[in-house]
């Protein structure tokens, strides 16, 4: 994919560290109709494992952190569950404002077009590359699209991939699971989601100087 503008001033200095991009993005102008401010990613520099959403939401928006609103929740929820300890990972989205429309009081959630992941994925990938994790995961289409340039639909695309020289994972946005009604559909899809999780963490342990279960899990060891 190539971008349609990069998001970085030419005249500044390239970012060396992530604190250096973070400022960066952080200065900018949204690139989606909405947001109003920056969501930067979060988690630390190394981390075995980094989780690509599609967008902040409402409450990340106001709280300035990812994965706080509901479909948060269920990260977490399913991340305890895999005995994945969300402060020894990343977690960050392919775009970083909250794109929304107003319905009176409410602000309505609106999924980004092409472009405009194509706008934001500069930072995303010189985010990755500062980083460094050893698996990316891409959690929704949205996510796919900015790590690999392509639409793909996550049943076919589901399992082990690669990301611009990143080592790769694709599964659901949790907030995909929010929005299933029967409550059988639900649990399914759980458990297919936590199996993806739990083969994420099974790929991180088992590369050559991999992450000791102990640095990923909850009370374990």
């Amino acid at each position: 994919m190539t971008d349609e503008r990069n998001p970085r001033d030419a005249a500044a200095p390239e970012p060396q560290t992530l604190a250096d991009l973070d400022r960066l993005i952080a200065a900018a102008e949204p690139m989606v109709p909405g947001g109003t401010r920056a969501v930067l990613g979060e988690g630390p520099v190394g981390a075995p494992i980094a989780f690509v959403g599609e967008q902040p939401g409402d409450q990340e928006d106001l709280q300035g952190r990812p994965f706080v609103g509901p479909a948060g929740k269920l990260l977490d929820r399913a991340l305890a569950d895999a005995h994945i300890d969300r402060a020894a990972i990343y977690v960050t989205n392919a775009v970083k404002h909250f794109k929304f429309a107003r319905s009176g009081k409410r602000r309505i959630h609106q999924k980004p077009t092409a472009g405009e992941v194509k706008r934001y994925r500069w930072w995303l990938m010189k985010e990755l590359d500062l980083v460094r994790p050893r698996l990316v995961v891409a959690l929704g289409a949205t996510a796919v699209l900015a790590l690999t340039g392509k639409a793909l639909p996550i049943a076919r695309a589901r399992g082990e991939a690669r990301f611009d020289g990143h080592r790769g994972y694709v599964t659901v946005h949790p907030s995909y699971l929010l929005r299933l009604k029967g409550e059988d559909e639900k649990r399914r899809a759980y458990a297919a989601f936590l199996a993806d999780l739990k083969r994420v963490r099974t790929l991180v342990e088992d590369v050559p100087g991999g992450t000791n279960p102990v640095a990923l899990a909850r009370g374990l060891g």
